[in-house]
């Protein structure tokens, strides 16, 4: 089979992106075939994975490229329609309140909204026109109101997972229909049922399949071919596979010229679902963590590899977090305290290594999208800054505020694209001591005294006692920050 062209976007003037493509198997460079442009959907998004792609939207808009976002809904299948008729609701009344649940999250966690947002029950007359257009081809054949895709008649059915169809068959859960030619033959048009909502087709009476969906909604809002398709990585099959017979079955073009898959959510070692009972909402971690916190920890891996979700794992990321959000105050404190003087440009060094971090998470970032080594080197130069704020590297007098300003501007503009370090240092910290006091039955009021006492203590050259209290407050978590404009406490 020839391999289709990859065509997406580069970064303009700094070389090429590279990205993952499942049917090459390998990074690849890109370029757009629109200059300035690119078309990228996401169907099938679980609140975990539209993390991952919120931030590819922002870096291809960090690079000055115009992108289409489609994010789709699918607002009729079966869950939906058990859920309605249990409740006594209208499918309808049931799917608003799942999206509104699921765009509640998205804004909690900082998550753009999508350029368009379209739904299936919005796309019904493409899908039949869709159909119809399959049936014609010889591509699909109609059985008692059903209408099913003959795989059989699409030769390169399998090439996005890199099977065969005999392979496919073999690992596959396949339900057993004496309608269809080929057991691996999907649904395109479900006949109706009594208790079901339904649509008139030339069929007869009924509604689409889900994956015919996806294909009419990427056509009618990014066209036959556009450039990214994301999804977690339990669709490649069947959903996606079947998503590339339609839509190329009917046009003769490659879909997509990117697919981007991310890896499962796990909890001890196995995938996160309903079915094992394992399943943790956005909402719920939200209640226990920073919206920022839960960001880094799924930013921290590559978007491609499982994700091992547990409660050490949040805590960890909110300790890494806090590292940065140090870093930030650090240079906020310094920047405040620094004498007048003439205006200096940020040199030596430190605003080398500035610098380094700016080009390091955009080589990152090219490669794949690798948001796992652009946060290394975020932590890298961190950690190095931190080094020379606690040091006597720290600068002084009028090169300070500028040098300060530096920092304070890269370390914004890469916190802007991965979501993080959106919030001014002091409030963030805040809210964090807050939710920390409230985890921990802490006493604020007590540990505000025993600060007043210390820096008294402080005052009067009592280090015994000033160190005694600071002693008391680590064993309750609390950490006692010294600075130029004065003490603050934060909880670990």
């Amino acid at each position: 089979m020839k391999k289709p062209l990859v065509a997406l976007v580069g970064r303009p003037n700094v070389g090429k992106s590279a990205l993952f493509n499942r049917f090459v198997g390998q990074r690849k460079a890109v370029v757009s075939e629109v200059p300035g442009t690119t078309r990228d959907r996401l169907f099938g998004e679980t609140d975990w994975n539209g993390v991952v792609f919120d931030v590819v939207v922002r870096y291809l808009r960090e690079c000055g490229y115009a992108v289409t976002y489609v994010k789709n809904f699918t607002d009729v299948d079966d869950k939906i329609i058990e859920k309605a008729n249990r409740l006594g609701l209208g499918i309808a009344a049931v799917a608003e309140r799942y999206i509104a649940e699921h765009d509640e999250d998205m804004r909690a966690l900082g998550v753009a909204p999508p350029t368009i947002a379209p739904r299936a029950t919005e796309n019904i007359d493409g899908m039949i026109r869709l159909i119809r257009r399959l049936v014609d081809a010889g591509l699909a054949y109609a059985v008692d109101g059903n209408v099913y895709y003959a795989v059989d008649r699409f030769p390169p059915y399998g090439k996005l997972s890199g099977r065969s169809t005999e392979e496919l068959l073999a690992g596959a859960r396949v339900e057993v229909n004496e309608r269809k030619g080929n057991p691996l033959d999907f649904v395109l048009w479900k006949a109706s049922k009594p208790g079901e909502p339904f649509w008139e087709s030339p069929w007869g009476t009924g509604r689409p399949g889900w994956h015919i969906e996806c294909s009419v909604m990427s056509q009618r809002y990014l066209g036959e071919q556009f450039d990214i398709h994301g999804g977690g990585a339990d669709l490649i099959f069947p959903h996606h596979e079947n998503e590339i017979a339609q839509s190329e079955g009917a046009t003769g073009k490659p879909l997509a010229s990117y697919w981007m898959h991310n890896g499962f959510v796990r909890v001890n070692s196995e995938k996160m679902s309903k079915s094992l009972g394992n399943v943790f909402t956005i909402r719920e971690i939200l209640k226990h963590c920073h919206p920022e916190v839960l960001r880094l920890f799924i930013l921290q891996g590559h978007y491609r590899s499982p994700l091992d979700f547990s409660g050490e794992a949040i805590e960890e990321a909110r300790m890494g977090l806090n590292r940065l959000y140090g870093t930030l105050k650090a240079a906020k404190d310094l920047a405040a305290a620094a004498q007048p003087g003439p205006p200096s440009t940020p040199s030596g060094e430190m605003s080398g290594r500035i610098a380094e971090l700016e080009r390091n998470f955009h080589a990152a970032m090219d490669d794949d999208f690798n948001t796992a080594r652009a946060i290394g080197h975020l932590f890298e130069t961190s950690r190095y800054l931190n080094g020379c704020f606690a040091g006597k590297g720290a600068p002084a007098g009028g090169t300070a505020a500028p040098l300060m300003a530096e920092v304070r501007r890269v370390f914004a503009k890469v916190g802007a694209v991965l979501g993080l370090l959106q919030e001014d240092p002091d409030a963030y910290f805040l809210k964090d001591r807050e939710r920390r006091i409230a985890q921990l039955g802490l006493d604020a009021g007590e540990i505000d005294r025993l600060v007043e006492e210390r820096r008294k203590a402080r005052a009067e050259k009592d280090w015994r006692r000033a160190d005694e209290i600071r002693g008391l407050l680590a064993a309750r978590k609390v950490v006692i920050q010294d600075s130029p404009s004065g003490t603050t406490w934060r909880v670990e």
